[in-house]
C-alpha cells in the first residue's frame, strides 16, 4: 500500500483562487466544483493561503447583512501555514496524518518546485485505500 502515491489519486486541475477574485465569484467555483475549499495561488503557483467553504459562509453572511457585495478572497482566507502534501507521499502516510481537526482539502506540490499542481481530499484517501482492499480481495 505505500507505493500509492497522491499523485495516483489527486485532482490535476483544482478549483484555485487568487487573492484579487471577488467572494461570489469564488463561491461559485466551489459551487460548480463541489470542492469544499481551495488554495490561493500567486502568480507563480506558490500556495500562499486556503479559501474553505466556512470562510466563504462567514464573508457572505457579512455581505449580506450589510447589504454590499465587496469582500474579495484576500479579505477572508487563511493566511497561516496551509497545511500541504506533495506528489510524492505515499497516501498511507497521508492517512496517518489525517484526523479530524486537520483539513478535508489538502494543496499538493510538486516535490522539486514546491508549486501547486493539485489538490487531494480525505474522500480521494479513502476511495485509494478502497479501492487497495477491493484489489486484494479480488486476488485471494
Amino acid at each position: 500500500m505505500n507505493s500509492m502515491k497522491v499523485a495516483d489519486f489527486m485532482h490535476r486541475r483544482p478549483v484555485v483562487f487568487t487573492e484579487e477574485l471577488p467572494i461570489e465569484a469564488a463561491v461559485e467555483r466551489l459551487l460548480q466544483s463541489h470542492q469544499r475549499g481551495g488554495p490561493v495561488v500567486d502568480k507563480d503557483r506558490k500556495v500562499i493561503g486556503f479559501l474553505s467553504e466556512q470562510d466563504c459562509l462567514a464573508a457572505m453572511l457579512c455581505d449580506t447583512y450589510h447589504k454590499e457585495m465587496s469582500a474579495n478572497v484576500a479579505d477572508c482566507m487563511f493566511r497561516g501555514d496551509v497545511l500541504c502534501v506533495f506528489a510524492e507521499d505515499s497516501i498511507t502516510d497521508l492517512a496517518q496524518r489525517m484526523d479530524a481537526k486537520k483539513p478535508k482539502v489538502y494543496p499538493v506540490l510538486d516535490d522539486s518546485t514546491r508549486q501547486l499542481v493539485g489538490v487531494i481530499s480525505r474522500t480521494d484517501v479513502l476511495g485509494a485505500i478502497d479501492s487497495y482492499f477491493q484489489d486484494s480481495y479480488r486476488r485471494r
